[in-house]
């Protein structure tokens, strides 16, 4: 009887099988187009070639001759990891402040704060960008990552996940003898690893994938990232397309690669699960 309940139950899934099959294959479709493409010549992507060509190597070299690719890739995984880690540790401090520190007052400024996820950003590029050039911090690191060191999004993530905290720890570490930063840098980091995973892998994203605020501040070419480095290779009248995509995969691999790694942690992150 048990086996007959579980066939007739997997024949009712085959079509949600299916349907998910079909959606897998066309989400991946764009990734395995840009690979074959990188591997072809500008004529065969415009003519709608999607298979592997022998043409990746002569593409790599155009692409080194035309563009700085190792400054580039540079410039992005400095200031991509730099954002990450300050971003990170300062929006989980005031996450755990929020929400483990609670009061109503720290209600009302986490509403304020809140407001500041409505304004857009080109709303305070201007202001912004006059801050940073009178500080002097133009082409620097410190001028792509400093807007976004403290986003309202991180905030709200760590203080939502705060919440599965076990209050017992601190009043258990306290009397241990254990100081509030040690309380922070002992018992919640080890025990949140799942959101400051998934706040990693978001951070770094948007770090890698930024382009706007970087072709505002960033003045010198030394400084650029990739995104604008792919942006100027698609500038001009004609455009290489097997250049450009070979220079996109270089852009794609880096994000790939971290949320893979990730994946699982960030999955528990984003679902707020504490082990």
């Amino acid at each position: 009887m048990t086996k007959r309940y579980a066939s007739a139950t997997q024949r009712r899934l085959i079509p949600t099988y299916i349907f998910l099959i079909l959606w897998s294959l066309f989400s991946v479709f764009p990734i395995f187009w840009m690979v074959t493409a990188a591997t072809n010549t500008s004529l065969d992507v415009a003519k709608g070639k999607l298979w592997f060509g022998n043409q990746a190597l002569i593409n790599f070299h155009h692409l080194l001759a035309r563009a700085d690719l190792f400054g580039g890739l540079g410039n992005s995984f400095l200031y991509a990891v730099v954002q990450t880690l300050l971003a990170i540790l300062i929006c989980s401090l005031a996450g755990y402040g929020f929400e483990l520190y609670h009061s109503p007052s720290k209600d009302r400024l986490f509403g304020v704060l809140l407001l500041a996820m409505m304004v857009p950003q080109v709303a305070t590029m201007i202001p912004l960008f006059r801050m940073i050039a009178s500080a002097g911090l133009l082409n620097s690191v410190w001028g792509f990552i400093l807007p976004t060191l403290s986003t309202p999004f991180l905030i709200m993530l760590f203080r939502q996940n705060s919440r599965n905290f076990p209050r017992d720890i601190m009043a258990a570490a306290r009397l241990d003898g254990l100081s509030e930063l040690q309380i922070y840098f002992r018992m919640y980091m080890p025990v949140m690893k799942a959101t400051y995973a998934a706040a990693g892998v978001i951070t770094f994203m948007n770090a890698w994938n930024a382009y706007l605020w970087p072709k505002v501040v960033m003045t010198d070419n030394r400084a650029q990232t990739m995104p604008m480095l792919i942006a100027s290779l698609a500038s001009g009248y004609t455009v290489d397309y097997g250049l450009l995509m070979i220079g996109v995969l270089f852009c794609t691999v880096p994000t790939l690669l971290v949320f893979f790694v990730l994946q699982r942690q960030f999955a528990e992150g984003i679902t707020g699960a504490v082990k």
